[in-house]
Order: structure tokens, then C-alpha cells, then sequence
């Protein structure tokens, strides 16, 4: 009964020990990766900001975008949930209509893309 505790122990003890190397070791590499890796701050781009408001008003949607407008507008159809459900209706609509078309814009420019990178490669692949 000794010997099986005493093992126990020792077992517990060689895992503690291989856990803490384990943990040291992460913490190294994390700390050389992060010391390491130029970032570059988003506060350094004040222009940002005024893009993606520029972004948000060329979008010509008549949905609600704020939280503000999704309750005036269940504010006005108070009480009317056919008429509420018929405007819901509408916007999911515009909503996937408008995701359909950037998401085939964004498929049709990692196409290229890749069509490009290809291209590079056997470009490389063949001047060897």
C-alpha cells in the first residue's frame, strides 16, 4: 500500500514537472513572438475611422442600421405584426441581396487571385 502511494506520488510529481517545462516553454515562445512581430497600430491611421463612416453612408439600404432605428421602427408598427412581419420580410431581402453581391465580388477577386499566384508559380516553376 506504501509502494502504490509513494508511485502515485511520484507519478503526480513527474507530471507537475513536465507541465511546468511545457508552460515555461509557451511562455518563452510567446514572449520571442511577440517581441518579434512588427505591429503595425491602428491608431496611426486616423483616417479609418472616416473610411468606414464613408463606407456605411454610400449604402443606399432603407433598413434599419442602428439600434436606435430597429426600435423607432417596431415603435411605428406597434400592435400591427402583419405589417411589422412584411417589413422584416423586405429587409431580410435587401439584406441577402446586398451580402449575394459581395460575396460574389469577393469570390470572383480571390478567383483572380489565385489565378494570379498560379500563374507566378508556374512562372517560377519553369525559369528554374
Amino acid at each position: 500500500m506504501i509502494n502504490l502511494i509513494s508511485r502515485t506520488v511520484g507519478h503526480i510529481s513527474s507530471l507537475l514537472k513536465g507541465l511546468q517545462v511545457k508552460s515555461f516553454l509557451a511562455v518563452v515562445l510567446v514572449g520571442f513572438l511577440v517581441l518579434t512581430t512588427n505591429v503595425s497600430y491602428g491608431d496611426k491611421d486616423k483616417g479609418l475611422g472616416e473610411r468606414v463612416r464613408e463606407q456605411v453612408e454610400q449604402d443606399d439600404a432603407q433598413r434599419p442600421r442602428t439600434i436606435g432605428e430597429w426600435n423607432k421602427e417596431a415603435r411605428e408598427t406597434k400592435g400591427t405584426p402583419g405589417k411589422r412581419l412584411e417589413k422584416i420580410g423586405k429587409e431580410s431581402a435587401e439584406a441577402f441581396k446586398q451580402f449575394g453581391s459581395g460575396y460574389a465580388e469577393g469570390a470572383q477577386k480571390t478567383a483572380s487571385d489565385v489565378g494570379d499566384s498560379a500563374a507566378d508559380t508556374a512562372k517560377n516553376i519553369v525559369g528554374r
